[in-house]
């Protein structure tokens, strides 16, 4: 693009696509889009229990058993949990 006192709305999709990808570092976009692929997570024991089709009782059982330590992330009484490992995990547990 040649000429910068263009505004933004006036510019193409491919104008913009061209001007975000000559600021930033091919690598730097590949890592950007291998960080955001699909990764699903639950929030809270509710969301847990959701997960795994039980009581929110029963999944606070389960947490503190240990089984679900690799998915959890937890900052306080704020939980992260990821949804595809804390299944692999349940799943792993139940053989």
């Amino acid at each position: 693009m040649e000429d910068r006192d263009k505004p933004i709305w006036q510019l193409t999709i491919g104008e913009f696509v061209a001007i975000l990808e000559s600021r930033l570092p091919v690598d730097k976009i590949e890592s950007i889009s291998k960080n955001t692929t699909n990764t699903k997570y639950v929030y809270g024991i509710a969301g847990l229990a959701k997960l795994i089709g039980c009581s929110k009782n029963y999944a606070g059982i389960l947490k503190r058993t240990g089984i679900f330590d690799e998915a959890i992330s937890q900052n306080g009484r704020t939980i992260i949990i990821d949804s595809e490992l804390a299944l692999k995990l349940f799943n792993d547990h139940q053989k």
